[in-house]
């Protein structure tokens, strides 16, 4: 990682982190505990095990480390709880269509944001990245959009805005390490969720898999989505993860059968282009 350019960090940890979130919705096909209970877990897990791992990394350090972050991490920390939460009631409460599509936009509010606070304008490729990945994003879903409930859809928008402050927020604070303030945001989500759950008994396949989720589709990703806007604009971040809405399909019809739609395949497809020449022009650049 040291010799390569900020753009190529940027770039490479967030094609990771989704690369690793991509199982998240066939693991949450798989398991059978209720959402609440769902969310607890995809709070404490992660934020149970990066503390650990914050530990070893920092030592005697972490407080310090903490301390240090100042207003950004406070901030961070209260943005990331916050869309972990509003994405569960949005998903509650309108079409996953709409939560989806809602989800699709925050690249492009990362490019408002940081235009307005940061003063950093996304050029030409990457505007028109944006715009034709929200296309094909709203094409994979149109015949599922509904006028559902306004508070979901709502609810849904506030999740992407809060990928876009946080996002920004990180980039802010390029020279601080937020993975800390991402830690305490999760611990704020399982005490949030603990407000509502039933039940928190783990049965059956849910010993292994809801863990593994944890883990592998909400830990990892975290600590580097939280990592990569230090390297490269919120907006090209959020772009990347436009991506998960055509391969996290792809792991559902490969382990469960379930087949995506042609509108899925055809839009997925022009996703992965855009995003691929879009990152081919930029790391050109170089």
């Amino acid at each position: 990682m040291a010799n390569l350019s900020n753009q190529q960090k940027g770039s490479l940890l967030a094609f990771v982190a989704v690369m690793f979130i991509t199982p998240d919705s066939l693991f949450i096909r798989l398991s059978n505990i209720d959402t609440w209970g769902l969310l607890f877990y995809r709070g404490a897990i992660p934020c149970l095990v990066i503390f650990i791992g914050l530990i070893f990394f920092y030592k005697l350090n972490l407080i310090k480390v903490t301390i240090g972050m100042g207003l950004a991490g406070f901030f961070y920390a209260i943005s990331f709880s916050i869309t972990n939460i509003t994405f569960i009631i949005s998903i509650q409460n309108t079409n996953v269509a709409n939560t989806l599509v809602m989800i699709a936009t925050a690249p492009m509010l990362s490019a408002i944001l940081a235009a307005l606070f940061l003063k950093e304008n996304p050029d030409k490729k990457t505007w028109i990245a944006i715009i034709i990945t929200f296309l094909a994003a709203v094409y994979i879903f149109y015949d599922s959009l509904k006028l559902g409930n306004f508070f979901g859809d709502f609810f849904g928008l506030i999740t992407a805005l809060g990928l876009a402050v946080g996002a920004n927020i990180i980039r802010s604070a390029k020279n601080k390490d937020l993975v800390p303030a991402a830690v305490i945001g999760k611990f704020l989500v399982a005490i949030f969720a603990l407000f509502f759950v039933d039940n928190l008994e783990l049965k059956n396949n849910d010993i292994l898999i809801v863990p593994l989720m944890c883990i592998m589709c909400v830990g990892i990703p975290f600590v580097l989505v939280t990592i990569a806007p230090r390297f490269i604009t919120a907006a090209e971040v959020n772009l990347f993860f436009l991506l998960e809405t055509i391969i996290g399909p792809i792991w559902v019809w490969l382990i469960i059968k379930e087949q995506p739609s042609l509108e899925t395949i055809y839009g997925g497809i022009v996703i992965i282009m855009t995003i691929a020449i879009h990152s081919f022009y930029k790391l050109k650049k170089i």
